[in-house]
């Protein structure tokens, strides 16, 4: 791999986090089941990190163009990078961020360690009129200057869960750091292979590689990703004195599913194309949401900063809540269960969360998985058209 001629992130995603090339070495790293270690190496417990940790860092790492630290969950990493925060930490979010983060914030709000405004990520100008009013507000924490959020975090989903909103990115982070903020985006929907938030700033990545890096629906991970010695550091004592480390196994297994992430991230985005523009003739639906779409609100952002629309997409039925239950009731091929990513095609009415009330009823999140396209088209209009008979 010359510096001169770097490789592209398909070659990256399957050669990253390797072993040395030795004779007789595994071209894969073996899954270390050891919880402690001989005294004198580079790993001493398994709390810290692991032989088969350290590949699955060096290979996310390597995709987003940072230093990765891995967690139990995408929540895991999520909370690491909230509880790094001094207090009180100060947080700008979408109001549609993921469910899980929404509810996190609220709860660590509800302690007295934070406070959280929600804004309109889609809305470059208001939200970072917010971002000014937080950075000029009263009740600055502790933190000193230069201190990872000491002047407040802007969180960015881009796109969003799971009304699909894109963010200007390059925008809303060069606009929050000029107001002294520092910008976590999580990068879970767009993955690596389609959009790379360090390199337009951004202070943190975060990704539920539970969902597409890992990909087949078996492991329970989150990873971040940053650039700042300081914030790795921080990361990894979070994740060591919290306890929220991951798995040898799922480890091992989300390394095995990020060796073809690109391929099935491109496949997936291709379906999820089709079906969307599909879905949008058909009788019975009456709104679609996917920045793919050339009348989409987030389609010409998308075009400039993203690598393709994704594997994500919405849809609303007539008929409200009850409707839509019985959509998603009534695939075949298209698993009515929560999460996305998987090389299974997902389908769910997000409403049905506590929570997600704000949604419209009848919102149906798609994630487009690997089957033959045709073979899934087939099975949402046979489940729609029955479902609204």
């Amino acid at each position: 791999m010359s510096p001169e001629n770097p490789p592209r992130i398909d070659t990256l995603a399957v050669h990253l986090g390797r072993p040395a090339r030795e004779p007789g070495a595994p071209a894969n790293v073996p899954l270390s089941l050891s919880s402690t270690f001989h005294q004198g190496g580079p790993y001493s417990y398994a709390r810290d990190a692991t032989p088969t940790w350290a590949a699955l860092e060096e290979a996310v790492g390597g995709l987003e163009g940072g230093r990765a630290v891995a967690f139990a969950s995408g929540l895991g990493a999520v909370a690491a990078v909230l509880e790094s925060l001094p207090v009180p930490g100060r947080v700008i979010v979408a109001g549609d961020a993921y469910n899980g983060t929404r509810r996190l914030l609220a709860d660590v709000a509800g302690r007295g360690r934070l406070r959280f405004r929600t804004v309109d990520l889609a809305d470059t100008a208001a939200t970072l009129d917010v971002c000014a009013e937080v950075a000029a507000g009263p009740g600055r924490p502790s933190g000193g200057a230069g201190e990872f959020g000491a002047g407040g975090l802007l969180w960015i989903e881009s796109p969003t869960n799971p009304l699909l909103a894109v963010a200007d990115l390059p925008a809303l982070v060069d606009g929050a750091h000029r107001l002294g903020l520092d910008v976590a985006v999580d990068n879970t929907f767009a993955t690596p292979v389609l959009q790379q938030p360090l390199n337009v700033g951004a202070d943190v990545v975060v990704h539920s590689a539970s969902k597409a890096i890992a990909g087949h629906s078996d492991a329970l991970l989150g990873v971040a990703v940053t650039r700042r010695d300081e914030v790795v550091g921080m990361l990894r004592t979070r994740r060591s004195l919290h306890g929220a480390v991951p798995g040898a196994l799922e480890s091992w297994l989300a390394l095995r599913g990020l060796r073809t992430l690109p391929l099935r991230v491109r496949h997936a985005q291709a379906s999820a194309g089709v079906l969307a523009a599909r879905l949008r003739e058909l009788p019975g639906v009456t709104a679609v949401r996917y920045p793919g779409l050339p009348d989409d609100p987030g389609h010409s952002r998308m075009e400039r900063q993203m690598g393709g629309p994704g594997f994500v997409l919405a849809f609303e039925v007539a008929g409200g809540a009850e409707a839509a239950e019985r959509v998603a009731e009534g695939t075949q091929l298209a698993l009515p269960a929560t999460s996305l990513g998987g090389v299974e095609t997902l389908i769910e009415r997000r409403g049905r969360w506590a929570g997600e009330e704000q949604l419209p009823p009848a919102l149906l999140r798609l994630s487009v998985g690997v089957e033959d396209v045709e073979d899934l088209w087939a099975d949402l209009e046979q489940a729609i058209t029955k479902a609204l008979a």
